[in-house]
């Protein structure tokens, strides 16, 4: 590992590529550039999970950790990593400071690999405005994940608002096995499904998707039930035109599958690991249709595939806004008074 403190990104470029030297890395051998921001507090785990996902998927992992925007005196810190602890990955972690945070860009666009795709993962709360963030504009592939958001329908619901063809959510990955699941079941019949239910706490973005899902996939409208009893999705019960009734039940790492006139039956729903979604994401590079019909579908927006998947920068200020929001807000307190 290589650390360098104060730096500036041309020592960062010509670091790396004298680790690649000494360590015999290839730039050949990487599939993709993986762009991930976070924050500082989560970089180990952000790391962990990429390790797992680079074993599937050769790739330059660029950690981007943004910090004080509002400090009068820019810094750039960076670590460097080929091989070692991140198995089959280069690693460059740069944590920038002042202003240089707001144009990150210019230190990671020299580090990307040239001719691989780039995806870039949001580990944290995702952006409202993907446009706003010029790692996710230059990104073929864009991963979020609604449930670290404050509010995570909100979050969700802004997906669809904000959506381009390359964008995911780990919500999405996260009900894959459900998704087997329930198309495994209808192996063996032909009967249609008149309704849907999905038993979620309201909180759940993965139950939306589902929602989403059984609509797009059936053109029906599920019913959303609510329980506090369960930290994640439920269960999902289906009701077939010929009367069968087909549910399928979590329970703890099992799910219980019963249908009408048959004996219950037990099968894996294991929670992933993080690194597990993350390679889920990662092999496909391509947009996502199904997601998108899904993600339309829970909100009502149709025609999301049909979008443009070129997005153009919005250069946003986010301390800017902050001090505009404090001048409004000290006004407005002023007025009251």
């Amino acid at each position: 590992m290589i650390g360098l403190w104060d730096t500036t990104g041309n020592e960062v470029v010509k670091a790396l590529a004298a680790e690649r030297r000494s360590a015999g890395g290839v730039a050949s051998g990487m599939a993709l550039t993986l762009i991930v921001v976070v924050d500082e507090k989560r970089v180990r785990e952000a790391e962990a999970a990429a390790t797992i996902a680079a074993a599937a998927h050769p790739c330059r992992l660029l950690v981007v950790v943004r910090s004080d925007i509002e400090r009068e005196r820019n810094r750039l810190d960076a670590e460097i990593v080929v091989g070692g602890r991140l198995g089959p990955c280069e690693a460059v972690v740069t944590r920038m400071y002042g202003r240089l945070a707001l144009h990150a860009e210019s230190v990671v666009m020299p580090l990307l690999v040239p001719d691989v795709p780039v995806v870039t993962w949001w580990h944290g709360p995702p952006p409202a405005e993907i446009a706003t963030d010029f790692l996710g504009v230059v990104a073929d592939r864009r991963i979020t994940d609604s449930a670290q958001a404050a509010d995570p329908i909100a979050a969700l619901r802004q997906r669809a608002h904000d959506y381009a063809p390359g964008d995911t959510d780990l919500a999405w990955t996260r009900i894959t096995p459900w998704r087997t699941l329930v198309a495994g079941a209808f192996d063996t019949t032909q009967a249609k499904v008149t309704e849907a239910t999905v038993v979620a706490p309201p909180t759940d973005p993965t139950a939306e998707l589902m929602a989403g899902w059984l609509s797009s996939r059936l053109g029906i409208q599920p019913v959303r039930v609510d329980t506090n009893e369960f930290p994640r999705m439920r269960e999902v019960q289906l009701t077939c035109a010929n009367g069968d009734r087909l549910t399928l039940t979590r329970e703890d790492s099992m799910a219980v599958f019963r249908r009408t006139g048959q004996d219950d039956r037990t099968l894996p729903l294991v929670r992933r690991p993080l690194g597990d979604e993350l390679a889920e994401e990662l092999r496909r590079l391509d947009a996502d249709q199904v997601y998108a019909e899904a993600l339309g579908a829970t909100v009502g927006l149709h025609g999301l595939e049909q979008r443009s998947p070129q997005r153009v920068h919005v250069w946003k200020d986010p301390a800017t806004a902050r001090r505009a929001e404090a001048g409004v807000t000290a006004h407005s307190g002023t007025s009251e008074r």
